[in-house]
């Protein structure tokens, strides 16, 4: 396992987005390390893409995204969840990956602890299945906002096998995605390892009914 080096992070984000799959990311802290293998993500392209937070420009909350590549930006989400992204693209181009799922391959029993003090956990394969999930297992928040992931020895580090063969993946619409960003055919931006069991289930954004929906 290495360490990719910022530059790695520059690139295209869909390049970004399909490499991570297989990747592995560690958090540490006083109570132990958790690793989670990444099985499923989401490409959000910045000013070109109506989906992503940066899609209207700089703000207080999506700031980490214009900031240099290999940076970990975190938001909550309607107030309740946190999410993990990666920041790719060169600086000032905004772009992230969303860390949709995953699979948790080293600190299993704290990543079910801390699961179950926010919830009901039934299986390992559930512990790190859905973005909130896995920032939960991970142990991270708002205070992991902008942490460098291409630090060896950093609190926060992603890693991955430059040897092992390419994994198979899968497309399709990213989750709860509403209006044009969520349009399957121009935004298949949702990137899965197949066969693996602890990828997320797909869920359409909401939309309010109109008179021509309403009964």
């Amino acid at each position: 396992m290495t360490v990719p080096a910022r530059v790695w992070y520059s690139r295209e984000v869909h390049a970004v987005a399909r490499d991570l799959l297989g990747a592995h990311l560690t958090a540490r802290s006083d109570e132990g390390d958790v690793t989670v293998r990444i099985t499923e993500v989401e490409a959000y392209a910045g000013p070109e893409d109506p989906g992503s937070h940066a899609f209207r420009g700089r703000t207080s909350r999506n700031a980490v995204m214009f900031a240099e590549p290999g940076r970990l930006y975190v938001y909550r989400h309607l107030g309740l969840h946190h999410c993990l992204n990666v920041v790719a693209q060169p600086t000032g181009s905004p772009a992230a990956v969303l860390l949709r799922a995953g699979e948790v391959v080293e600190g299993a029993e704290l990543a079910w602890q801390r699961r179950e003090r926010v919830g009901v956990v039934d299986s390992h394969r559930q512990l790190a299945r859905g973005p909130a999930r896995l920032a939960v297992c991970l142990g991270l928040d708002l205070r992991a906002n902008g942490a460098d992931l291409t630090e060896a020895g950093g609190a926060i580090v992603l890693h991955r096998d430059h040897d092992a063969m390419q994994p198979t993946l899968a497309t399709g619409p990213r989750v709860g995605v509403s209006g044009h960003g969520g349009d399957p055919q121009h935004f298949p931006w949702r990137y899965w390892l197949t066969d693996e069991r602890t990828v997320s289930a797909y869920r359409p954004a909401y939309r309010r009914p109109t008179s021509v929906d309403a009964p």
